[in-house]
């Protein structure tokens, strides 16, 4: 069923409608189609332009076709161009003419763009719930081994020894981040652009801002041609959806190394791992590389959803069509991704006496003499200097840095004395870094506790939300 025709001598070409149907994947919009129906209803009948009776009988078949939806019975036929065509049609085929009137004052313009800011904060709100499920598994994984040390990398390259429970935490503050970008993008989707019409507003007596309250919507938008062609929060979703994925891509990146035979640092659960159809010895982290492989696939979305905004007009025009599907993928593909990369978190476990052994390699230790001669007021351009004739001492030696002599320390710098071997252990080089956010044991603690609060905050904040959406959209 198409929803214009009067001035048209004949329907669409074959070819035509083929490539503007859109109901096979906009069909997921269905629920909230339904529901901003109900709330524009509510509108047409207080203002007098739909009586009493018709639009009980409206009201009773909105609420039967949430539930088919709902279901999973609700069948959609050939002619059904889009979701909003084919749910009309099925009103008008069960109540007749009193259905066409629910259309005045609204255009599928309007329409499209109040039901996918609503599929989007549903949708949104599940995915932020997933980040504070994989931030308390990564938390949890960071207590367990708050006290082992390892090593610190920069360039992939040995830096300074770290508590892994410290290295373990860094992901959670990434996570968090997203969760404030999509609290930052709930307050700009927020408002409503049901009443804006096909783009210049209505002449019939609509309460636009009362229809965003029963909507859950913190107002209408302030523009009428802005409110059909903004989408913006699509954009935006997309993007916060693909920082997500990076940060889930890392974490991949991450346990992929260290299930390495060379590394053999993390022993990932059968559970969350692969084996190979020829060789019967292995045992893959898929799961860590399928998240790594997933980001590409989240920022291409983001990609083509921006190309595709970039030379559009304002108002309405039907590129726009093309913001759906690759929302909808993104969404899916988080909706898969995180879920077994917590999993894989939760039960992975790690070599502690591996990672210690490897926490002092590579002369790791060096900053720790740089940081004891400057602490004897010694320039720390010096001091870096006089570490790195340290560490070319001990190369040429096939030495450790504490295995030097006096003489070897002297030689380097004459501040420098046998003094410096306190500080060229793992423990003091930890105990060390104190400043905030350091990995020193004691701002460890202070860093798992504001952690704590913030996911349990998050969670709480979170679960509200989309209990009052759930409740608004009388689920």
């Amino acid at each position: 069923m198409a929803l214009w025709g009067g001035r048209f001598s004949s329907g669409p070409a074959e070819s035509v409608f083929a490539l503007s149907r859109s109901v096979h994947f906009d069909y997921r919009l269905a629920p909230y189609d339904l529901r901003s129906s109900l709330a524009h209803l509510s509108i047409l009948e207080s203002s007098g332009l739909v009586g009493a009776e018709d639009a009980a009988k409206i009201a009773k078949t909105l609420r039967e076709l949430m539930v088919e939806v709902s279901n999973g019975d609700f069948v959609i036929q050939d002619g059904d161009e889009d979701i909003h065509s084919a749910l009309e049609r099925a009103m008008m085929e069960r109540i007749g003419d009193a259905g066409g009137k629910l259309r005045a004052g609204r255009s599928r313009n309007d329409q499209v763009a109040t039901d996918l800011r609503l599929f989007s904060i549903d949708h949104m709100l599940h995915i932020a719930g997933l980040i504070t499920e994989l931030q308390s598994a990564l938390l949890n994984k960071a207590k367990e081994y708050a006290d082992a040390p390892a090593p610190g990398f920069t360039h992939l390259q040995h830096a300074q020894p770290v508590l892994f429970g410290h290295e373990l935490a860094k992901h959670v503050h990434a996570f968090a981040r997203d969760l404030d970008r999509i609290n930052d993008w709930l307050a700009r989707t927020s408002y409503s652009p049901l009443g804006a019409g096909a783009l210049a507003g209505s002449s019939l007596p609509l309460k636009p801002e009362e229809t965003a309250k029963q909507l859950g919507f913190n107002g209408a938008i302030g523009n009428s041609i802005d409110a059909v062609s903004d989408r913006d929060f699509v954009a935006e979703a997309l993007f916060i959806l693909a920082m997500v994925g990076v940060h889930l891509s890392r974490i991949g990146e991450e346990w992929c190394i260290m299930a390495t035979s060379e590394f053999a640092w993390a022993q990932l659960d059968d559970a969350f791992s692969t084996g190979s159809s020829i060789m019967p010895q292995k045992k893959n982290p898929d799961m860590a590389e399928l998240a790594r492989g997933k980001a590409g696939r989240l920022v291409g979305n983001l990609t083509g959803v921006l190309t595709m905004l970039k030379g559009l007009p304002f108002a309405y025009n039907r590129d726009l069509q093309e913001d759906k599907e690759p929302l909808f993928d993104s969404i899916d593909t988080l909706n898969l991704v995180i879920p077994a990369v917590t999993g894989m978190v939760a039960t992975t476990s790690f070599n502690r006496a591996k990672m210690a052994a490897a926490a002092p390699a590579g002369f790791s230790l060096a900053t720790e003499i740089a940081d004891y001669l400057v602490r004897k007021n010694v320039p720390f351009a010096h001091a870096h200097e006089a570490a790195g004739k340290c560490v070319a001492i001990a190369e040429g030696a096939n030495k450790e840095l504490h295995e030097l002599t006096d003489s070897e320390f002297i030689s380097a710098h004459a501040e420098l004395d046998g003094g410096v071997r306190t500080v060229l252990t793992v423990d003091g080089a930890l105990a060390g870094r104190t400043t905030h956010g350091g990995t020193a044991p004691s701002e460890l603690k202070k860093q798992f506790a504001e952690l704590e609060n913030q996911i349990n905050s998050a969670h709480s904040i979170i679960s509200n939300e989309a209990k009052s959406f759930s409740e608004m959209m009388g689920k």
